[in-house]
C-alpha cells in the first residue's frame, strides 16, 4: 500500500496490525536488544508511545546519533574561547545555546555580554558576516553527515564571494566509526540496528554493510513516523528469526541506496577526515570527524584563532557516556531529573532536541522511569 500523508503513517489500526505482527515474529523465550542509532528516532519512539506497544522482550537501546550529545565538553570550551576574542561573534544552532562547558553555556556567555547569535543555518552566519564586515563571525558547526553538506556549501559560497570575516569551527562527525566503536565495545550486546534515517539521506545505505558482513547484525534504515519505526523493528526481527544479517531500506521514499551524490561531492571538496576526534562517552575514535581542507584555511576557525584544545572530563556523577553507548537508560543516571534537568542541565543529553535524557524527561511515563531506576538499584 502506498501512503502519501503523515496521518497515514500514524493510523492506529495500521499501528496495531504491525505491533501484532511483531508479537507473532518474536521468540517468547528470547530477549532482543535493538539499537536505534539516531536521537530523532529516540524522541519519536517516546513521543508516540511506541515503547508501550512492543513486547517486553524487545528492548530498544539508544545510540550515539545525537551530534550535540557526543560533543565533548572541551570542544564547547574551545568554541567559547573563540567567542571571547575581540570583535568575534559566535553563531550556533539553538541546541548548542544551553550546552554546558566548564565556564557556562553559550547562552550564559551571551548574558555576560558575549556576542553569541543563534542561527538556523550556516548561511545565516555568512549573511551576518557580510552585513557586518568589522565583526568576524565564527559558525559553530555540529552534526553528522546530515548537516555537513550545508556547511560545505556555505564555505564554497564564502570563498566565491571572498568573505574573509567568516570562519567555521568544525565539529562535524561521521556515524560509521561510532557504530564500529560500539560494536567493538566488550560491554555491549546488540542483536541489530535501526539505522539513522537522516544521515542515510546523504550517505545512503551501503556504508552500513560492514555491520552485516563483519559483525553479523541486521541493519534496517528507517524513517521517523510511528509506522516507519515499527516496520523497521519488524524487519530487523524477521531477519533475526530467519538467521539473516543484511542491510535493508525501510525509508525508500526518502533514502537512496547510494546516497546523495551532489552532497557527497560537496563534502569531498571541502572536508577531509581528522586522524582522530574525541567523542563524549566513546573516547577518541580514529577518522571519525571532519576538518576543513588546507584550501579552506582562511575560513577555518582552528587556523585563524588560537584554540585551547584542553580535554575536559564530564562531572563524576554524570553518566552521559554510559547512556550514549546504550549501557544505561537515562533514568538509571543518578542525576537524571534531579540535579540534571532541562532548566539546569549537567550534560548535553538533557537539552538537545535529539538527546535521550530529554526524550525520557519529556515523554516517558513516571512508571517507566521508576522501573528503570529500580533496575539500576538492583
Amino acid at each position: 500500500m502506498t501512503m502519501k500523508y503523515v496521518d497515514e503513517f500514524r493510523d492506529p489500526g495500521l499501528i496495531t496490525a504491525v505491533a501484532q505482527e511483531i508479537r507473532r515474529t518474536v521468540d517468547p523465550a528470547r530477549h532482543y536488544r535493538i539499537m536505534e542509532v539516531c536521537g530523532g528516532h529516540t524522541h519519536a519512539i517516546y513521543r508516540h508511545g511506541l515503547h508501550d506497544v512492543l513486547p517486553e522482550n524487545v528492548e530498544l537501546v539508544h545510540g550515539p546519533g545525537c551530534p550535540v550529545c557526543v560533543l565533548p565538553t572541551g570542544r564547547v570550551d574551545d568554541g567559547l574561547a573563540i567567542a571571547a576574542q575581540p570583535n568575534v561573534a559566535l553563531a550556533c544552532f539553538g541546541d548548542m545555546m544551553r550546552v554546558p562547558g566548564t565556564k557556562g553555556t553559550p547562552l550564559e556567555l551571551k548574558a555576560r555580554g558575549g556576542d553569541i547569535r543563534m542561527v538556523y543555518s550556516p548561511l545565516d552566519a555568512l549573511k551576518m558576516a557580510q552585513d557586518d564586515p568589522r565583526t568576524h563571525v565564527c559558525f559553530f558547526a555540529i552534526g553528522f553527515e546530515t548537516t555537513a553538506p550545508s556547511t560545505a556549501l556555505t564555505l564554497l559560497r564564502a570563498r566565491e564571494l571572498g568573505v574573509r570575516n567568516f570562519s567555521v569551527f568544525s565539529n562535524h562527525v561521521t556515524i560509521v566509526p561510532a557504530m564500529r566503536a560500539i560494536l567493538d565495545s566488550p560491554d555491549m550486546r546488540l542483536d541489530g540496528f535501526v539505522g539513522p534515517g537522516h544521515v542515510s539521506t546523504i550517505i545512503g545505505c551501503r556504508p552500513f554493510e560492514f555491520v552485516a558482513q563483519h559483525y553479523g547484525k541486521p541493519v534496517v534504515v528507517a524513517g521517523f513516523e510511528p509506522l516507519d519505526l515499527l516496520e523497521g523493528i519488524l524487519m530487523v526481527l524477521r531477519q533475526l528469526r530467519n538467521g539473516e544479517a543484511k542491510v535493508e531500506n525501510q525509508y525508500r521514499r526518502i533514502v537512496p541506496w547510494e546516497g546523495n551524490h551532489a552532497a557527497l561531492r560537496a563534502l569531498a571538496t571541502v572536508f577531509e577526515l581528522r586522524p582522530y576526534f574525541e567523542w563524549r562517552g566513546l573516547g577518541f575514535i580514529s577518522q571519525s570527524a571532519l576538518k576543513l581542507k588546507g584550501a579552506f584555511a582562511p575560513w577555518d576557525s582552528e587556523v585563524q584563532f588560537e584554540v585551547p584544545g584542553v580535554r575536559v572530563t564530564d562531572p563524576r556523577a554524570a553518566q552521559c557516556g554510559e547512556i550514549l553507548k546504550g549501557v544505561l537508560k537515562p533514568p538509571q543516571c543518578k542525576l537524571f531529573g534531579k540535579e540534571c534537568n532541562p532548566e539546569h542541565p549537567v550534560g548535553a543529553l538533557m537539552v538537545s532536541s535529539e538527546g535521550a535524557c530529554a526524550a525520557y524527561y519529556r515523554y516517558a511515563s513516571t512508571e517507566l522511569n521508576a522501573r528503570f531506576e529500580e533496575e539500576a538499584r538492583a
